[in-house]
């Protein structure tokens, strides 16, 4: 659209400068010998021609343009003379150039097709028709076919390079896409076939930069995951051979006989019996950690009176503090029902519990307090650690004991923690551990206070 007008204006200043050629032409023709009189005479230098001689001289005319229209205007701007159409007499409608001094312009139609037009004034009294104007018209089809026959070729050029320039540019945003991924392919086989150590270095702002940094932090879980998975079967392993060494050795020596005496034979079966339930609890709480981290576990939320719990449980811990000179002391007082399992609650607190007694100095204290924050419930158990401070990051993890010389038998097989965290999480709560400034550890069980009735 911009090549079409351009042209079409470029091809009106050309009408309005040839216009002036035409006129001039045209008044020479008027004279009846057009070859002796001067173009610059006046009516009294120049014998008029025979109107029908002179519309023969029109007609002979050569127009600058093969296309061109040649048309002779009276004073009402009303054709007398059209060098394609002799029958054409409609008015025209013409305005003053603003390019070219002396010329008017204006745009007709001339069966059915637009015209570009300039006209030139000239004497109606020298003019055999009586002619005031004289008017060039060309076709504007014919200027827009011209450009299109001019911008076709040059178009084509320019789309056949921008082609080119496209296809260089898609290779290389190709090439760029496609490697990162290629290389996030092999990354993810090589995971796939046991290579978790595999990294892809992928980084930056767009899309494959973000994809490639997520596939490594990914890669880094499944690495930790494997590695977990490798500590925990290690960790059972390790757990249950000792209690299945011991069931092995004593019901093998009560089955051959070398244990003589009935308390001999007594404190084996006593032994046996002890390993047995030390195994078939490990394998439940190994059993309850599995489901509470598949999401199978069942709970049955309701409101339970969380300070009624705790001390139901510190009754039940307070004969074994009481052998271990632990003094016990509870700051619980008036706190809101809290919305949890009730049997799982009691596992939780049974656990948290058991751990302090078991593993707080002897003649020490074990303290138990209770405050309300913005809907929760907060229970804080504390207790001192003595020679062996324990990691507070790692208390919750399986298997983990703060002095790794002490045996199962004595602290048991460390799942308990691990166990109350994934309840207490299930229950939508929290639970974490951290020091006070001294020796001191804290417990912390965040659980949601019940929704009023």
């Amino acid at each position: 659209m911009l090549v079409r007008d351009v042209e079409l204006q470029g091809a009106q200043d050309t009408l309005d400068r040839s216009v002036l050629v035409e006129a001039a032409y045209v008044r020479h023709l008027e004279c009846a010998n057009p070859f002796g009189v001067a173009t610059t005479a006046g009516p009294a230098g120049c014998v008029q021609a025979d109107p029908t001689r002179f519309e023969d001289r029109l007609n002979a005319m050569v127009l600058p343009d093969a296309g061109d229209r040649l048309l002779l205007l009276d004073r009402a701007r009303r054709i007398v003379y059209d060098s394609a159409d002799p029958a054409d007499d409609q008015v025209l409608a013409i305005t003053a150039s603003r390019r070219v001094a002396g010329v008017a312009e204006a745009q007709a139609t001339f069966g059915g097709q637009s015209f570009l037009a300039a006209a030139s004034a000239i004497a109606p009294a020298r003019d055999p028709l009586g002619a005031a104007y004289v008017v060039l018209a060309r076709a504007q089809s014919t200027v827009t076919a011209a450009a299109a026959g001019e911008l076709v070729p040059r178009l084509l050029v320019a789309g056949g390079v921008a082609l080119l320039v496209a296809l260089a540019l898609v290779l290389l945003l190709s090439r760029s896409v496609t490697r990162p991924l290629t290389q996030l392919a092999g990354a993810a086989e090589d995971i796939a076939a046991g290579n978790y150590s595999r990294r892809v270095g992928i980084r930056g702002p767009d899309e494959i930069g973000l994809l490639g940094g997520s596939f490594d932090r990914m890669a880094e879980a499944v690495e930790r995951a494997r590695r977990v998975q490798r500590e925990f079967l290690a960790n059972v392993s390790h757990e249950l051979k000792t209690p299945l060494t011991s069931l092995i050795g004593f019901s093998q020596a009560l089955i051959d006989g070398s244990l003589k005496s009935g308390d001999e034979q007594k404190r084996a079966a006593q032994i046996v019996h002890e390993e047995s339930e030390r195994v078939l609890r490990m394998a439940q709480e190994l059993l309850d950690l599995a489901r509470v981290e598949a999401g199978t576990i069942s709970m049955h939320i309701t409101a339970v009176d969380l300070a009624a719990q705790v001390e139901q449980e510190l009754d039940i811990v307070r004969p074994r503090a009481a052998a271990r000179e632990l003094a016990i002391r509870s700051e619980v007082g008036q706190l809101p029902p809290v919305a949890a399992d009730p049997e799982r609650l009691h596992q939780v607190l049974g656990n948290l519990l058991d751990n302090a007694v078991k593993y707080a100095p002897a003649a020490s204290t074990v303290q138990v307090s209770g405050s309300t924050n913005a809907g929760n419930v907060e229970l804080v158990l504390s207790n001192s650690t003595g020679a062996d401070r324990p990691d507070p990051e790692r208390m919750f993890e399986r298997f983990y004991r703060a002095d790794a010389a002490r045996s199962s038998a004595a602290g048991g097989v460390g799942l308990g923690l691990a166990i109350s965290r994934e309840l207490t999480t299930a229950m939508k709560g929290r639970l974490w551990a951290d020091f006070d400034g001294g020796g001191v550890v804290r417990l912390h069980v965040v659980l949601p206070a019940a929704k009023k009735s």
